[in-house]
């Protein structure tokens, strides 16, 4: 894999990557709602993921046109290494947003939740070890916090967080591997979706063969279904934008505003919140306020120099 050339220098922060970083996940933070509506009408979350891939082709297609990409696109689709290497993050992606999906619609937001406090400390400790990012002794003690955390965790449901745990080393692997992947942001999301869309398609066409399918069976579940394009690919890209032009743990502290947000939807929708579990969650908040105070710290000492 080819290092970005618009990658930044270690510790340099770029204000607008940083803007777009953060509309994604706030984006990611409203998305439970509408899987959620999706699942009310009766759309399963093999099908939602289906339809996810299928109509985000044609909108990550227009953002490839947009930043006049089809150049870069030719170039991917000729080269074996880098669509292997985006063969690989389609599939980690896809396992995400299936596990996802499963959760929101089957009252576990709050275990979404951990997941995504949990990956941004993952996010920094895969700094350190993959990106040879410094990491201090806030770092690590923010990273020690969150371990603690997880095992509490795994007391309060009476079993290992599986949801929490695969939902956060997914996407902190799609994320090490679309910041080193050769491909441009946009590019390389239109490639891993159209990557997805071929089984989707085959999916789609069975269900409704079948008359289980749902994209078929009025408007207002045809309407949310084709929604699943942009809310799919928007962020999607946005994220990747971001990722390759701030350093990764300043990527994982933005991650911090989604799980806030279904933390909250959690709580408000009546899934239990017993005081175990309360224990473990401040765990995880002391690991984030430990990490957030060590990136305020680090952006002061960049400031003074």
């Amino acid at each position: 894999m080819a290092k970005d050339a618009s990658a930044p220098i270690s510790g340099q922060i770029n204000g607008s990557a940083l803007a777009v970083g953060a509309g994604c996940y706030f984006i990611w933070g409203l998305v439970p709602l509408a899987f959620q509506v999706m699942g009310r009408i009766g759309v399963g979350a093999w099908e939602i993921l289906a339809h996810r891939t299928l109509w985000a082709v044609p909108t990550a297609f227009l953002f490839v046109v947009l930043a006049r990409q089809t150049q870069d696109l030719g170039r991917v689709l000729r080269d074996r290494r880098t669509l292997a290497w985006l063969v690989l993050s389609a599939g980690v992606i896809a396992i995400n947003w299936l596990v996802f999906i499963w959760a929101v619609n089957n009252g576990r937001v709050l275990e979404t939740s951990l997941g995504y406090f949990i990956n941004p400390l993952m996010a920094m400790a895969a700094g350190a070890i993959i990106f040879r990012e410094r990491l201090d002794a806030i770092g690590k003690g923010a990273i020690a916090l969150a371990g603690v955390g997880v095992v509490i965790q795994a007391f309060a449901l009476g079993h290992v967080p599986i949801v929490s745990l695969t939902l956060a080393t997914s996407f902190c692997a799609y994320g090490v591997i679309r910041k080193r992947v050769a491909a441009e942001a946009q590019t390389g999301l239109f490639v891993e979706c159209l990557i997805l869309a071929l089984p989707g398609v085959f999916l789609i066409g069975w269900l409704e063969s079948r008359g289980q399918g749902h994209f078929t069976a009025g408007p207002s579940p045809a309407l949310w279904l084709l929604a699943c394009g942009p809310m799919t690919a928007l962020p999607l890209m946005m994220f990747s934008w971001a990722a390759r032009r701030i350093p990764f743990s300043a990527m994982g502290f933005l991650q911090f505003i989604a799980p806030s947000m279904t933390f909250v939807m959690g709580v408000l929708q009546g899934e239990p919140f017993t005081p175990l579990r309360g224990v473990s969650f401040a765990f995880i908040w002391g690991g984030a306020a430990v990490f957030a105070f060590g990136a305020w710290r680090r952006s002061r000492t960049l400031a003074a120099a």
